[in-house]
């Protein structure tokens, strides 16, 4: 028994050693028992099966939760990449150039893109259409749309939409070319292309790149894949850089935007504008973009240039200050006058009788120019410079001026007329004075200008061209233009406010014959530019509106006024005698330079700022400061006899 019973502990002994994995156990290290008798054996098995099970599951939990955080680390990537990584999203390039057809031709000018909407034809006279299609490609030659040929490129072509034909004034005289020909007339010569010159579509013109380039100082060169013309016409310093490596230009700054274009290393851009992180740049291959600051270097400012003879119109100034007094003359009665009216004058080098105008919109013109007039004028000393208006003749209105103009015929029979009437009469030189011209008129009107100034020249006249003071609404009479064909550019500095004004004020204060100044000098040489000063006043009376008025005028520009006003023209003599009838007394007005008087009589105010000895000296030393060619006077007859002595103290 007691053998026995020691045998069976030592073998119990041995499974739960072997069991526990102790050193001492008969089985092998680590492996658990999992047979045996009795209940300890079945126990055993029971717990080995359950850790077993416990760490599978551990094992399933563990792998999930990798899994999960895979996911969840490529999702975030996925956001990251979506929110900060580059795209590889092609621009839709046609898309990018407004190209809508096979035959459009994209345009990139100056390095900006030129899109359909902003090609309208805005200044143009005659253009049906909101806009235009920038170029087209016609058997393969490129062409270029004459809206966009004038904004962008060189304004001096001329599209007469009536009479189909392009023309360009040269100081010998024009080019003329007609739609759907090879050949045009250069002056009085026939010339001709291999290519067609002209094409059209509808009322647009297109005018071939070859023709355009050889009257412009300009270069160009097309691309395919779309269709494109780089054009280049303005030239000075310009900033480049050099690609470091390859990469891309993208419509937007940001690595989300489309890619535009690819670039290589090495490939030179211009630089556009700064933003930091992104450069705008412009490629040599027509595209205009982004790309990222730090994929350039080399960042420096280049002159750029090309070898073109600009054409040099005939220059007739006169040597000496001019000092030009308009004659109102309206008939041939009053040419008897002449003598009258310069016996007191002194110091003037021109007289400027209003002789000439516009009789119908056939392009004949009324005439009462007098010989007799001109050989006393002569005789005292004086030029003549005849003026020639759109108003006061057969015509007076701004539709009857644009249906003269606007017909190549008719513009080329009214210039023969003037100058034929002008040689007729022995006169120095023509005076332009229209004061008609709308907007749409604009660019026929500046045509007129340049084929009278050449025939002027030809015909050894002096030109010079009347405008009113410069501002936004009338910048398309084009004072630029004018200062390059034109002798003289005369600025009326006066009828700052008007008969038809809302409100009383100043004919001429200081301020607006500084600033007509200013902005006339933006455009035009000062040796070239005469100040109109004004001989006259207004005389202006006002009251209050009553309530039914108020109403009457409820949402117009006139309600915001709350006199009613009315005026008249007055002489200086004239002027000064009102204040003095008045038993009123005018002050110095330092802010328009002016002696102003105000007295109430007949119901309501009299309000008056005259324009006397002092005011025109403030004007007079206005002009000498900014060294002009010359005063002119409006008009003979108004002044007082003192101030010719003043003027010449400052102008000659």
């Amino acid at each position: 028994m007691d053998k026995r019973k020691g045998s069976t502990h030592a073998r119990s002994r041995g499974r739960v050693e072997g069991q526990s994995g102790h050193p001492g156990s008969s089985r092998r290290k680590g492996r658990p028992m999992t047979t045996g008798r009795g209940r300890n054996g079945r126990s055993g098995t029971r717990r080995a099966k359950k850790v077993n099970r416990a760490r599978k599951r551990r094992n399933k939990i563990l792998f999930g939760m990798i899994i999960i955080l895979l996911i969840m680390i490529l999702a975030a990537g996925a956001v990251f990449f979506k929110r900060y990584g580059s795209s590889n999203e092609e621009a839709d390039k046609e898309q990018y150039y407004g190209i809508e057809n096979s035959d459009d031709l994209a345009l990139i000018i100056n390095n900006e893109v030129v899109k359909k909407e902003e090609s309208s034809a805005e200044s143009s006279s005659d253009s049906s259409t909101d806009s235009v299609i920038p170029g087209k490609v016609f058997d393969g030659q490129y062409y270029v749309a004459y809206p966009v040929l004038r904004d962008k490129i060189n304004s001096r072509f001329y599209w007469d939409t009536n009479e189909r034909v392009l023309l360009y004034t040269l100081p010998d005289g024009n080019i003329s070319v007609s739609e759907n020909s090879s050949e045009y007339t250069a002056v009085n010569e026939t010339k001709s292309e291999d290519y067609v010159i002209l094409k059209t579509d509808g009322d647009i013109a297109y005018i071939a790149l070859p023709f355009i380039q050889e009257y412009t100082n300009m270069e160009y060169s097309v691309e395919q894949e779309p269709n494109r013309a780089i054009i280049t016409s303005k030239w000075g310093e310009i900033e480049t850089a050099e690609v470091k490596k390859d990469t891309q230009v993208r419509y937007l700054g940001g690595v989300k935007s489309p890619i535009l274009t690819e670039v290589k290393k090495s490939d030179k851009v211009t630089v556009l504008e700064d933003e930091d992180d992104w450069m705008k740049v412009a490629t040599a291959d027509g595209y205009v973009g982004y790309i990222k600051t730090k994929s350039l270097k080399n960042q420096k400012k280049e002159k750029t240039s090309r070898d073109f003879t600009e054409p040099v119109y005939s220059d007739m100034t006169e040597d000496h200050s001019i000092n030009m007094a308009w004659h109102n003359v309206t008939n041939t009665a009053a040419n008897n006058a002449v003598q009258q009216v310069l016996a007191s004058t002194s110091g003037l080098t021109t007289i400027a009788p209003t002789w000439f105008s516009l009789a119908d919109t056939e392009g004949n013109i009324s005439s009462i120019a007098d010989a007799n007039y001109v050989n006393y004028a002569h005789t005292a000393g004086l030029e003549v410079w005849a003026v020639f208006r759109d108003f006061h003749g057969g015509i007076n209105s701004y539709d009857e001026t644009y249906e003269t103009l606007s017909y190549t015929s008719k513009r080329a029979k009214l210039e023969d007329q003037v100058v034929a009437a002008a040689v007729a009469a022995g006169v120095d030189g023509i005076n332009l004075d229209f004061e008609l011209i709308s907007s749409k008129c604009g660019v026929h009107y500046v045509q007129l200008v340049r084929e009278l100034s050449v025939k002027c020249h030809q015909n050894n006249l002096v030109f010079s061209v009347d405008n009113y003071v410069p501002q936004s609404y009338n910048s398309h009479y084009d004072l630029k233009e004018q200062g390059i064909v034109a002798d003289y550019v005369v600025i009326m500095a006066y009828d700052e406010h008007t008969e038809g004004s809302y409100e009383a004020g100043s004919v001429a204060s200081i301020s607006y014959l500084q600033n007509g100044i200013e902005k006339t000098l933006e455009k035009v040489s000062a040796d070239k530019v005469i100040a109109g000063i004004p001989f006259f006043t207004r005389l202006w009376f006002e009251t209050a509106k009553s309530p039914e008025e108020l109403s009457e005028e409820a949402g117009t520009e006139a309600a915001s006024y709350p006199n009613k006003v009315s005026s008249k023209a007055l002489g200086m003599e004239e002027a000064a005698q009102s204040v003095v009838n008045a038993g009123a007394t005018a002050q110095w007005d330092e802010k328009t330079q002016q002696n102003y008087a105000k007295w109430s009589a007949d119901g309501g105010t009299y309000r008056i700022w005259l324009e006397d000895a002092q005011s025109l000296e403030a004007k007079l030393k206005v002009i000498q400061e900014n060294k002009l060619a010359g005063v002119a006077e409006w008009s003979l007859g108004k002044e007082e006899s003192s101030v010719w002595n003043l003027i010449s103290q400052y102008v000659n």
